[in-house]
């Protein structure tokens, strides 16, 4: 029996800590279980979390193990090398697809119904990784995908244009990566086409904002890791975004990773591609529309994605 309020966090380094308490503070779920290789790592952040408890809504926090999962609704995980400076996500490939050849074998033998949400760089990789580690079915794996880098676009254009970010709806789209791309073509501000309300402020140049904002997006991470070490609260409230659309069942659209088959003449890869999302997990990935200089950079992101699938064995 699966327990939708119930919730494990495998993985309490930077980015896992932060999400469990963006979820604290979310009041989602009644029960989070932090498990992690280094137990004591995870008892401190229980114990730390747990002493928040009366400013925050009721929940059972406790570090366990993974026979804590079978009977949870979401399985967050995080586990994995941190990306160092000057070093790609996809350098973290080797070492975190064996990362993950430990932890999913360890939660396909629990027999979880639940849903897997994967976090860990090379978000894409590994999301397919624990796709075919688990046997779970496409619907119940998703990763975190380019949530955080159109919430990046979002903020920028909102910054740019000085209006409320979450008034402007613009997607990035393909791998978690350097072959990343906007999406411009459908890009607006609360229905105002972008080029036109970017005119209406008083702003012209049009493609030489759109590569410096794009730039801006796909860099951030590099930039932030340079600056503080690592990058993990932005990432942090994604995880509690994509926790909300599947616990409330909202149907939402968000670009998760999950399992592309005939989208855009893509198939056999994970990347983020906008999704519905709700209590089932991703109910429908949509072929939004792209112009086609966006389809051919599309089918390269997936290509470089596919090009690294290549040269692991599951």
């Amino acid at each position: 029996m699966v327990n939708v309020r119930k919730c494990a966090m495998i993985g309490c380094g930077l980015v896992g800590s932060s999400a469990a308490f963006s979820l604290v503070e979310s009041g989602l779920f009644s029960e989070l279980v932090l498990i992690d290789a280094n137990r004591d790592k995870a008892e401190g952040e229980a114990m730390d979390l747990s002493h928040g408890m009366p400013f925050a809504h009721p929940m059972e926090i406790y570090a366990g193990s993974y026979d804590d999962i079978r009977d949870c609704g979401l399985i967050i995980i995080t586990a994995g090398a941190n990306q160092k400076p000057d070093e790609t996500r996809m350098d973290l490939v080797k070492k975190n697809v064996g990362i993950f050849k430990r932890i999913i074998p360890e939660i396909k033998k629990r027999q979880c119904e639940g849903i897997l949400l994967i976090v860990s760089n090379p978000v894409d990789i590994l999301t397919y990784a624990a796709l075919k580690l688990s046997g779970f079915p496409p619907n119940r794996v998703i990763g975190s995908g380019t949530v955080l880098d159109t919430a990046r676009l979002k903020y920028l254009l909102g910054q740019h244009l000085k209006v409320d970010s979450r008034s402007v709806h613009a997607f990035i789209i393909g791998e978690h990566g350097d072959s990343e791309l906007a999406v411009w073509s459908s890009a607006n501000v609360s229905g105002v086409e972008l080029d036109h309300f970017c005119e209406l402020c008083g702003h012209f140049k049009h493609m030489e904002t759109m590569q410096r904002l794009y730039e801006g997006v796909r860099d951030s991470a590099y930039e932030i890791i340079r600056k503080k070490g690592a990058t993990y609260y932005g990432i942090a409230m994604a995880v509690r975004r994509i926790a909300e659309c599947i616990l409330r069942d909202e149907h939402s659209i968000l670009p998760v990773s999950s399992l592309i088959e005939g989208h855009y003449g893509i198939s056999g890869v994970c990347m983020g591609i906008p999704a519905i999302v709700g209590s089932s997990g991703i109910e429908k990935v949509l072929d939004i529309p792209l112009s086609e200089e966006e389809q051919k950079k599309l089918q390269a992101s997936a290509q470089a994605i596919q090009a690294v699938l290549n040269t692991i064995e599951f």
